[in-house]
């Protein structure tokens, strides 16, 4: 049997960053992808935002590498030439019943260590944004948009160069804890290969939960149950009037239905929160109605017939509908008593923001 030190399972971009910050730490590390491309799940569906870090809780992990990992990210982005740009976002109050939240959410980004928001009355918020409608905003200028499939590429490069492999088409059927590591199945059903590995990392996203349940000799306890919240996004036909990101305030559901902008100056609305039984990707034109009275709270000049379905996306949750609001999982070798095992559960977002913060934590917890 073959048999190597470090086994990533996932070529998403946090699987991607993992396995560049291992490999060059001088670990041999292979990493296996079921795709036949990398990073062609929940990483290639997002909207492809560097987050600041405003919304997540103080002391949270998703708070803590988050404003970590967007200072990384960016200082990356510019010394491997990936494309981003820094365009800042506009969290508006259409009404004044919502100024409060707005003092409330700078308040609680400020404890999380973003120190960089401010806030604007409505005459200044339109002299940046004409088209925007609201009485009230705040701004954060280190908001920005990014290149995601350019960005994983450049993991990818960074680990190869330190001697890492991507072995694609190569599902991890099971795995089982033995002395010193783990035995592997890998491959497709009546064509599997075994490999042998001393540490093994569950960077799986969406189906996490699924692979660290086929690891034998990890207790059941420690493996939460999978919940799917569907994002969905439609893209705006026409020139996109605004030149940063537009957000409403937070609902109960999640962020609402906010406006996004790619690198070519197209605008996207999204994603909503539509949670399913099972990972699937059709896009409902008839979703569009909600997403035009969403809009028009803070765009009222929103053309009739200008959304047009665009993709979704899954969020890997570990939490149900009605339930508060998840930190990441790092589920580690203090936490199973499994050496060498790590688990990654409920890397939704901020997590591609977070991706090489997340790979020292990682790292970390190894060496620990």
């Amino acid at each position: 049997m073959d048999r190597v030190d470090t086994v990533v399972v996932g070529a998403g971009v946090v699987g991607l960053a993992i396995a560049r910050a291992l490999a060059r730490a001088g670990h041999e590390v292979v990493i296996l992808e079921s795709e036949a491309h990398f990073g062609s799940g929940t990483s290639a569906r997002n909207s492809e935002v560097i987050h600041a870090g405003i919304y997540y809780e103080e002391g949270s992990l998703k708070a803590e590498l988050c404003v970590a990992g967007r200072e990384l990210l960016y200082r990356y982005c510019e010394e491997h030439g990936v494309r981003h740009r820094r365009c800042g976002k506009l969290i508006v109050a259409a009404d004044d019943t919502q100024i409060p939240a707005l003092e409330k959410i700078r308040k609680r980004a400020i404890a999380a260590g973003v120190h960089d928001l401010h806030l604007v009355d409505a005459e200044a918020a339109r002299a940046m944004e004409p088209a925007l409608q609201c009485v009230a905003a705040m701004r954060s200028p280190s908001t920005g948009i990014i290149d995601s499939h350019g960005l994983m590429l450049a993991y990818l490069g960074d680990a190869e160069d330190a001697g890492a492999m991507l072995a694609k088409l190569s599902p991890l059927r099971r795995a089982r804890v033995v002395t010193g590591g783990f035995h592997l199945e890998i491959g497709p059903e009546g064509a599997t290969t075994e490999l042998a590995c001393r540490q093994l990392i569950n960077s799986a996203g969406l189906d996490a939960p699924d692979l660290a349940r086929r690891i034998e000799g990890l207790a059941a306890e420690h493996v939460p149950k999978a919940w799917y919240a569907k994002g969905n996004y439609f893209t705006l036909s026409g020139r996109c009037p605004f030149s940063q990101l537009i957000y409403p305030i937070p609902n109960e559901a999640g962020l609402g239905v906010h406006l996004t902008l790619d690198l070519a100056g197209q605008g996207k609305f999204g994603p909503d929160v539509e949670w399913v039984e099972r990972p699937e990707y059709e896009v409902n034109p008839r979703r569009a109605d909600g997403f035009y009275e969403e809009i028009r709270r803070y765009w009222p000049g929103l053309p009739d017939g200008a959304l047009q379905p665009g993709y979704a996306g899954i969020r890997p949750k570990v939490v149900g509908p009605g339930q508060a609001a998840a930190d990441f999982v790092f589920s580690g070798p203090q936490t199973h008593g499994v050496a060498g095992l790590v688990n990654l559960f409920g890397i939704e977002s901020p997590g591609l923001t977070s991706s090489l913060a997340i790979a020292e934590r990682v790292r970390a917890l190894l060496v620990d």
